[in-house]
């Protein structure tokens, strides 16, 4: 099946988000002006303000990319705000697309879906085979049922709503609020405040052992459009780059695009999280999609970007 762009309203949900964003330039630079509504003028927790939306709308193409989201603290100190308004999220959007006809839909998932203890690299149908991270698991259990929701709706009602799963995700618009951040767009700012401040040292939570894999939200953001051009299963997919990096070894990297030559102290007293997280993206290789965009070169356009537009 040829996927036709033309005429086509598009809707971003999650706009001014790192995903949602990148989605948006993504889009604008193949001549597409998406529909976007920001979070005061449209509440994608409120059923009925959703629903409206779509009547009065009526969008043929929706990008799911909305999403409460954080790093380790901020899963771990607000589950409950995690798990109910990504519910709350996901419910409204999904119900308002099948309600309304949306042509096709791409829900985002999350690498947190997988098992603790998941074989590695992790394979889709390593999904529901285990007990999964405690620190997030509020907002993997939200995940989980906006997966199975696409899953459901396809095989009840034949909506096209498709899943992809991404790894770990930084990039411009990214979120460097210490509290609520992820462990890259963290490090960065923990590294840029001692340089710019002279600082000896900085202080990298948990023993550094633990294995990541990243991807540059601009590969995203391609792979997810052309997932909505190629992919028709309900099945998720997987989306990374397909090699990890451990903690310590990122932060080394980072300390290097920054140019901050104090110390790097690991405090093993905070949680490391899973031992490894790394995705088996060969269903999406197999599809003839790779991403581009290298680690050291993503972390440097990153922090480029932080500099332009956060603190000094």
């Amino acid at each position: 099946m040829t996927f036709e762009w033309t005429s086509r309203n598009v809707y971003v949900a999650g706009h001014q988000g790192l995903v949602g964003s990148a989605l948006v330039r993504k889009l604008t630079s193949m001549g597409i002006e998406p529909t976007v509504r920001s979070r005061s003028e449209l509440d994608l927790t409120a059923a009925s303000e959703v629903s409206s939306f779509f009547e009065s709308e009526r969008p043929d193409i929706v990008f799911m990319a909305a999403a409460r989201v954080g790093g380790i603290f901020a899963n771990d100190t607000y589950p409950g705000e995690f798990l109910r308004d990504n519910l709350a999220i996901q419910l409204s959007v999904l119900e308002a697309a099948r309600a309304h006809g949306v042509e096709k839909l791409l829900f985002l998932g999350s690498a947190c879906v997988y098992p603790k203890h998941a074989p590695q690299p992790m394979k889709e149908e390593h999904l529901l085979t285990g007990p999964l991270e405690p620190t997030n698991r509020a907002y993997a259990v939200a995940k989980i049922a906006g997966l199975e929701m696409c899953q459901a709706y396809w095989r009840q009602y034949g909506c096209r709503f498709i899943s992809a799963m991404p790894t770990n995700t930084y990039g411009p618009h990214d979120n460097f609020d210490l509290p609520m951040s992820h462990v890259l767009p963290a490090l960065l700012r923990k590294f840029h405040e001692a340089r710019r401040d002279s600082t000896e040292s900085v202080a990298v939570w948990g023993s550094g052992s633990p294995r990541r894999e990243f991807i540059h939200v601009d590969d995203l953001a391609d792979a997810c459009v052309f997932l909505m051009e190629r992919w028709e299963r309900p099945d998720p997919v997987n989306v990374g780059v397909g090699e990890d990096v451990s903690i310590a070894e990122l932060a080394t990297l980072i300390q290097r695009v920054v140019g901050f030559r104090g110390k790097v102290v690991y405090d093993a007293s905070k949680p490391d999280g899973a031992a490894r997280r790394l995705m088996d993206v060969s269903r999406l290789n197999a599809l003839g999609w790779k991403a581009r965009i290298g680690l050291e070169e993503g972390v440097r356009k990153t922090y480029e970007w932080f500099l332009r537009q956060g603190p000094a």
